[in-house]
């Protein structure tokens, strides 16, 4: 469906998205989609909370499946796979960066960034290297056996950053990735985040509410009540 590295080419096709608030009431997180997204594309999805803007990072990331349409992955209905197979292509396929960093306190900078490779059974001297590589690129030479709690926002970030593209996935996906951080920091990693897909001809698309942030994508999407209410090319 995809080779190692390689960014696909994702189609979602009548995708809705229902929840259950409570026992009976049904909450439309998503409402009849039909979006392509091109291999290598950096795309930013803006709209208020609530909007459904997290669901479409969740369904394009295979962490979540739509009540109704298809999610496509290079033509191939992402419902058609086994559970073990949706996740293992998650595993290699997708990066995620997250507002609030979510690493492990426990583990050191370079422990963290090892862990999607722990779990591809990558050996651990393998590991080892190639996350101290990581941390160089994004900036961390020299505190790979650091904490978190050593770390400032910024740092943690990187070192995201880093994890996000450990086993070289072809979609990264970013949910607010600066709004944890100051303005400096902020453009930091956005410079870092840009330079990283460029490096790698990965898809990034990054949902954020700030639209200094948006203007540095290629495509532009509005989203409001579950729906694209816009979308527009061009920085």
């Amino acid at each position: 469906m995809n080779a190692d590295g390689a960014a696909p080419h994702i189609e979602l096709a009548g995708v809705s998205r229902t929840y259950l608030q409570g026992s009976v009431e049904e909450v439309r997180a998503l409402q009849a989609l039909d979006l392509e997204f091109a291999p290598g594309a950096f795309v930013s999805v803006e709209g208020p909370s609530g909007c459904g803007k997290t669901t479409l990072l969740n369904l394009l990331g295979l962490l979540d499946a739509p009540t109704e349409g298809e999610v496509r992955w290079n033509g191939r209905s992402v419902g058609a796979l086994s559970d073990r197979e949706r996740a293992r292509l998650r595993l290699r396929g997708v990066g995620f960066i997250f507002q609030r960093f979510y690493l492990l306190p426990t583990l050191t900078a370079r422990e963290n960034v090892e862990l999607p490779m722990r779990a591809l059974g990558v050996p651990r001297a393998e590991r080892a290297r190639r996350a101290s590589e990581l941390l160089s690129e994004v900036g961390l030479s020299g505190r790979e056996r650091a904490f978190p709690h050593q770390l400032s926002g910024g740092e943690e970030q990187r070192v995201a950053v880093a994890r996000a593209v450990a086993n070289q996935p072809g979609l990264l996906l970013a949910d607010e990735p600066t709004g944890e951080l100051d303005s400096a920091h902020a453009q930091g990693i956005l410079d870092l985040v840009e330079r990283v897909r460029r490096a790698r001809s990965a898809t990034l698309i990054l949902v954020t509410h700030n639209p200094e942030v948006a203007a540095r994508a290629d495509r532009h999407l509005t989203m409001r009540d579950g729906k694209v209410v816009r979308d527009t090319r061009g920085a």
